[in-house]
Order: C-alpha cells, then structure tokens, then sequence
C-alpha cells in the first residue's frame, strides 16, 4: 500500500503562539504531502513497496537521494507532529527521566544540549533525541531530511523527538530567529509520546 499523508490530531491553530496556523497549514499540506506524494513514486514497482517506512530507512542506499530525501521527509515530519501537543503535554518522568537526566545531568542539561544541537546546525536539517541499546539517550543533528535511522549518518539510534530547523518550518512567524522559535518548540513538546516512543525503542 502507498504512504498517506498522516492527519494532525489537533487543528492547524491549536499550537498558537508558538507556532501560527499559516505555518502549520503550508508545512503539512504542501511540504509533508510533498515528501509523501514522491516517495510513494520512488518506490512504486520496486522492492520498497509494500515495506514499513523504517525497514525502508533503516536498509537504505544512501545513494538512492529520491528515497533519502523523500523517505526521510516523510518519516520526520510524522514524528514532528507527534511529539507537538497544545495540551495534555504531559512532564519528563520515568525511566525517560532517568535516561535524560543521567546522559545531561538535569532537564536543563538536556534544553541546552538539543537547543544548540538545533541552533548550531547549518543550512536546514534537524535535531534528534535519540535512544541506543539498553536504553540510553542521546542528543544529535543530520543535515537535510537525514534522520537517526539512515545508515552511516553519524547519529545512530531509535529518535524519540525531533525538531525541523528548515526554514519552512518557522521563517513565517521568527524569520531569521531560530532560537526564538526552538524556544517556543521547548513550551510545546508532548513528553507523553516521547516517553511512550522510548519506551517502544529500549
């Protein structure tokens, strides 16, 4: 079957102010059904049709840039909307907890960690929270559409957070501002899911 493109769970202005509806509504509608609409064409009549979307990045030629791209844009958009909620957010506890706590230090530890690893990096790309074997986290970046999963990226492990730092993703509302708008991505974050993925991933 062909990749959908995943409806939000909540209204294209539910997360106001932090992010505005216009935003939203471009990102999913044009950017996230972009990726999906050309990865469903990169696989069609090959071996990746009718494979979940990680076995399809987790077993990817790097030098397929069609799926690379697609592919990844499609699954890190999924996973962006999840771990953005407007309000049952929830609060870092648990084993979760422990494992940022004890790879950071504190909650704090954890922000500035991800808040640089998303601020420092350049052009467009993302930043991840990761989990490794047996459980412990990690902070990183990729460039472009790369996510944690892609082989050979230097960012291993199974991502449980991430944040989209294309400009597509918040040039509308903080311009040039980035660190304004990962500042606003910290308030929104839904430790929820991002516990349940963890939890799915150790």
């Amino acid at each position: 079957m062909a990749f959908e493109l995943p409806k939000l769970e909540y209204s294209y202005d539910a997360l106001e102010p932090y992010i505005d509806a216009r935003t939203m509504e471009i990102h999913h509608t044009k950017h996230h059904n972009g990726y999906t609409t050309k990865l469903n064409a990169a696989i069609e009549g090959t071996n990746l049709a009718g494979q979940s979307i990680e076995d399809i990045l987790g077993n990817l030629d790097m030098n397929n840039s069609a799926v690379r791209n697609n592919g990844g844009g499609f699954y890190n958009h999924g996973l962006y909307w999840d771990v953005m909620n407007p309000n049952d957010k929830g609060r870092l506890s648990g084993d979760c907890r422990d494992a940022v706590e004890k790879a950071f230090g504190s909650y704090e530890g954890f922000k500035d960690a991800f808040s640089k690893a998303a601020g420092t990096r350049f052009g467009s790309g993302w930043a991840w929270l990761c989990v490794q074997n047996g459980g412990e986290v990690e902070v990183c970046s990729t460039p472009n559409q790369d996510n944690p999963l892609m082989p050979g990226v230097g960012c291993g492990g199974t991502p449980i957070l991430g944040i989209d730092v294309w400009e597509h993703a918040y040039y509308l509302n903080y311009q040039n501002r980035r660190p304004d708008y990962i500042e606003a991505f910290m308030k929104i974050i839904n430790w929820n899911e991002v516990e349940r993925r963890y939890e799915l991933s150790r």
